[in-house]
């Protein structure tokens, strides 16, 4: 679980497949002083192949966050070249001007709740990346302060999301909630929440 207390407040939970020694989906997200960016990645499969898979994806964002998340969702395509593929999901919130940037192929979900109770859920494109020709789908949002987000691959499952996401539970609630219904799986699972405080 990791925290961060600036502009934005973030809790991420991951579990591993049982039987399984390594974690088949990825994640990583930063904070700088003009945006914060997180991408989600599964593996296909699961196990050491879609370890790989999901860890070349988080690599190359670390690398290079500071880019637009066209060029980065290319980039992830690109690096997934002749390995196992991957679902990946990248959103970037760009604080001065109040939007978020997002893009996703594959099997990974994705809601913003504001505070007047508004979901926004961005559809994602089918399929996968492993660096096959890749339509992406980029979408732009407005955000409110003090919206709420989650992102999950499909490893996790969760009954009632948008009662989970209600303005008045802090996100430190929710991830609580979160954390107490993250048991061992038959997948692997990976959840991100947290709140865009300005």
């Amino acid at each position: 679980m990791t925290e961060y207390q600036k502009n934005i407040e973030v809790y991420a939970h991951q579990s591993t497949k049982v039987g399984k020694t390594q974690c088949g989906d990825g994640y990583f997200f930063i904070e700088t002083e003009d945006y914060f960016i997180c991408v989600v990645a599964d593996g296909l499969g699961s196990g050491k192949y879609a370890h790989e898979a999901s860890s070349a994806v988080t690599e190359i964002i670390e690398k290079n966050h500071q880019e637009s998340v066209e060029s980065l969702m290319k980039e992830c395509n690109r690096v997934l070249f002749e390995k196992r593929g991957a679902a990946v999901s990248i959103f970037k919130v760009y604080f001065h001007s109040r939007e978020f940037v997002y893009s996703c192929v594959g099997n990974i979900r994705f809601y913003l709740y504001t505070p007047n109770g508004h979901l926004i859920y961005p559809l994602p494109v089918s399929g996968y990346l492993s660096g096959r020709p890749q339509v992406y789908h980029t979408q732009r949002f407005s955000y409110e302060p003090n919206s709420k987000f989650l992102i999950h691959s499909d490893g996790f499952v969760y009954q009632g999301i948008k009662n989970l996401l209600k303005p008045y539970l802090s996100v430190k609630t929710i991830s609580d909630e979160i954390a107490r219904k993250f048991g061992q799986s038959n997948d692997d699972a990976t959840v991100i929440v947290g709140s865009l405080l300005s």
